[in-house]
């Protein structure tokens, strides 16, 4: 740890100012220490490099660490500091127990950056350095996935506009032109469509007139299309948008809009994926839509899955960063954790529990609280990795914890209401009855749980007590208070010694339920044990979905719920311990790629908008020496 973190003063500095202040060890170096060699990593500058999937063939028999999961409580609309708990606890098992350690987190979107949020490098004496770089391009992982989805939206669009002007056979006459010698041959990817519809020849002259139909026409039906555009901005008016209005596309107009890119399923087959030739497959099963007869049409049916994993075959490589006290980490992938399942990649992951070794530790978050990103990374991430977490860390702060016992509204770029600055022992111990059902969902699983209150400087000990009593009360296995974003690992070196001793602990991890219940059962199964709903209400659009999604096979897929991430419930406004309510389905959709569907349960938001002030007012450059400020 440098000398500047161990002498600072109790007065923190702006994360910006702490990032900046540290000059970052060459990633080269870091990668060593970790164990990784020269010829398995791709240099990205002196402090960011990929690490190659091929590490994991070299240390296939060496034995895992422990997998230690962090996530929350409800949260306030500012976040209770899980990545800033992530690096913390990180950097007190590495730089401080002297343990083997890899944090593992999510790529954040440059929609929030710019937006009100601003970056997840972590916070305080807990981030991952160079901040700037994490929090803006980093490798182009997030651009390459744009590029990727719009490439893919394109190719509907374009197919749907040739096949309205073209017969059959001129269609398949284009699609397989005929050589000199009256010789035709199939692509690659046009054998998998054939597949798809059934086909088993391989040459397309063997073909008969209605073969040539069903591999040619697609016939897409556009109400059906799913699949929308993306950028990584936060960008109102592109909401909804309607396409085709120049003169040359003869009329065929269609409304769409985009996304953030963060929520494309992209995103989400990156996260979960398992290796190059497992990428290709997802993105090749990927639905963008149904045609006229009710088949799904697939990336590999519009000819373009190959081409998608092309451009996605650097974005698998997981990102090799550093925390400020020099312990390595590794920054991959970023869904959307109230829509797609909210946690950074399957791959990092499992290369960081190869390298830190039996002694060592991976710390990994899930996104917004036990109810959303840990539920998901349980029975979707645990499912496709085929790893088991030793234990859970769930993080609470004093000031979620009163407006879970009745505190007033809690507004982002707003200030704070003094009851969240001032003693209130009679709202804390309200609020906690969030936190003890997070503990439950936990130990629904059938692991330990740490509970960490991340202090702030306006906590009382009084207060700070109070909810660590509750917590143990409430079957935590241990309960700590930590100031790592003043302190840095120093601050949080009994929370990471409650990890160890709680990852030593016997457990019996399980799902919380079977693939092989109906789409309804494992809705009503969620709904049930982790929001504590008193039942499911299905609308109309989501009980054609369902019949839909069963008749194709794709009922047997986990479910993704996307719900929002200020309540147990599917309603923000209900806080704290919420009961008796009923979850509205209002539809469900299909990420048959990333392997899930995620029932949409109340109005869900997938392109974020930019408030009066946005955060991009206070980022600027330094043209004399170039370094980025105002970056938060």
């Amino acid at each position: 740890m440098s000398t500047m973190i161990n002498n600072k003063p109790r007065h923190v500095p702006s994360d910006l100012e702490i990032a900046q202040s540290v000059t970052p060890q060459d990633i080269d170096h870091i990668a060593s220490l970790a164990g990784i060699l020269p010829d398995e990593l791709e240099l990205y500058g002196r402090s960011k490099a990929k690490v190659h999937l091929s590490i994991r063939d070299r240390l296939k028999d060496a034995p895992r660490g422990k997998y230690v999961v962090v996530t929350a409580i409800t949260p306030t609309p500012l976040g209770e500091g899980k990545t800033t708990t992530s690096v913390g606890l990180s950097q007190a098992l590495g730089a401080h127990l002297d343990k083997r350690v890899f944090t593992c987190i999510r790529q954040p979107s440059q929609g929030p950056t710019f937006g009100i949020k601003g970056g997840a490098a972590g916070g305080g004496y807990s981030q991952v350095i160079p901040m700037e770089d994490l929090n803006l391009h980093l490798t182009g992982d997030i651009h390459a996935i744009t590029a990727a989805n719009n490439l893919l939206a394109a190719a509907i669009d374009t197919r749907m506009f040739h096949e309205s002007t073209q017969s059959d056979d001129a269609l398949f006459d284009r699609l397989c032109p005929a050589k000199p010698d009256g010789s035709r041959r199939f692509s690659r990817v046009m054998l998998r469509r054939l597949r798809n519809v059934g086909i088993d020849k391989t040459n397309p002259n063997d073909l008969t007139a209605e073969e040539r139909r069903a591999f040619a026409r697609l016939d897409i039906d556009p109400q059906s299309i799913t699949w929308r555009r993306v950028i990584d901005t936060n960008d109102r008016m592109l909401r909804q948008i309607t396409i085709g209005q120049g003169a040359e596309e003869k009329g065929f107009t269609r409304v769409t809009g985009f996304d953030i890119t963060v929520a494309s399923e992209i995103m989400a087959v990156l996260a979960l994926t398992t290796s190059l030739e497992d990428m290709r497959e997802r993105l090749g099963r990927m639905v963008i839509g149904m045609s006229r007869i009710g088949q799904p049409v697939t990336a590999d049916d519009m000819g373009v899955g190959g081409a998608l994993t092309v451009m996605m075959k650097d974005a698998i490589m997981p990102n090799l960063m550093q925390t400020l006290e020099g312990t390595p980490a590794f920054i991959h992938a970023g869904p959307f954790a109230n829509i797609a399942h909210g946690n950074s990649s399957i791959v990092a992951d499992q290369i960081a529990l190869k390298l830190v070794g039996k002694d060592g530790y991976v710390v990994t978050e899930a996104g917004f609280g036990a109810d959303i990103g840990f539920e998901k990374f349980c029975d979707i991430k645990c499912r496709y990795s085929g790893l088991q977490p030793d234990c859970a860390v769930l993080v609470a702060t004093i000031r979620a914890l009163k407006m879970h016992g009745g505190g007033p509204k809690v507004t982002a770029g707003q200030p704070l209401h003094p009851s969240y600055t001032s003693e209130n022992l009679e709202l804390v111990e309200k609020g906690c009855a969030n936190m003890v059902k997070m503990i439950e969902n936990v130990r629904l699983y059938g692991i330990p749980v740490v509970v960490c209150v991340n202090r702030f400087s306006t906590d009382t000990d009084a207060e700070v007590d109070l909810v660590r009593t509750i917590a143990i009360g409430a079957g935590a296995d241990a309960s700590e208070a930590s100031d790592h974003w003043a302190e840095g690992g120093a601050g949080a070196v009994n929370l990471a010694k409650a990890v160890v001793a709680a990852c030593e602990k016997p457990h019996n991890f399980h799902f919380l339920y079977s693939l092989d219940l109906g789409i309804k059962e494992k809705i009503e199964t969620i709904v049930r044990e982790i929001y504590g709903g008193a039942g499911v209400q299905y609308l109309p659009e989501a009980e054609q979905k369902i019949a839909v999604y069963t008749r194709c096979g794709f009922d047997k897929l986990p479910m993704c719920m996307a719900k929002t991430h200020l309540s147990l419930s599917h309603d923000p406004t209900l806080k704290g311990r919420p009961t008796g309510f009923t979850v509205p389905v209002r539809d469900i959709r299909a990420s048959v790629g990333a392997g899930f569907l995620y029932p949409l349960l109340g109005a869900m938001s997938t392109m974020p908008g930019l408030p009066t002030r946005p955060a991009y007012y206070e980022i600027d450059i330094d043209p004399q020496t170039g370094a980025v400020v105002g970056l938060s």
